[in-house]
């Protein structure tokens, strides 16, 4: 087949929605998980919360080392993103400078927990 005649056949099938909707009306029921919500939107998916209480529990076992493990992670990902253009940020504080020096604040915070952590654990 040559690429005219595959562009036809792709054009004359159904549209992306199309395919979309045959797909959540075939796997949906009345009151399962699937069902779509009454005003046409998805419903919230609270993926976000999830993960939120994740960190936190992780944040809370794992003590400063974890903040200076997630800080770290976050400063070395905004890094990279504004040495590769990016400006702004979707983070409530927009500007990737002002990120950047937050997850710096936590990772210096982070440290210094377990500088002083690791003074009580041994007796100095």
């Amino acid at each position: 087949m040559d690429p005219a005649s595959n562009a036809r056949r792709i054009a004359g099938g159904p549209t992306p929605s199309q395919l979309v909707r045959r797909h959540a009306a075939a796997h949906s029921t009345p009151e399962g998980p699937g069902t779509p919500a009454p005003t046409g939107q998805a419903p919230y998916d609270s993926l976000r919360l999830c993960i939120f209480a994740t960190v936190a529990l992780l944040g809370w076992l794992a003590g400063p080392a974890a903040l200076v493990v997630f800080a770290g992670l976050g400063f070395a990902g905004y890094w990279k993103a504004r040495r590769r253009g990016l400006a702004r940020s979707k983070c409530l504080l927009r500007d990737t400078r002002l990120v950047l020096a937050y997850l710096g604040a936590l990772l210096a915070a982070g440290a210094y927990g377990i500088y002083v952590a690791a003074g009580q654990w041994l007796g100095v």
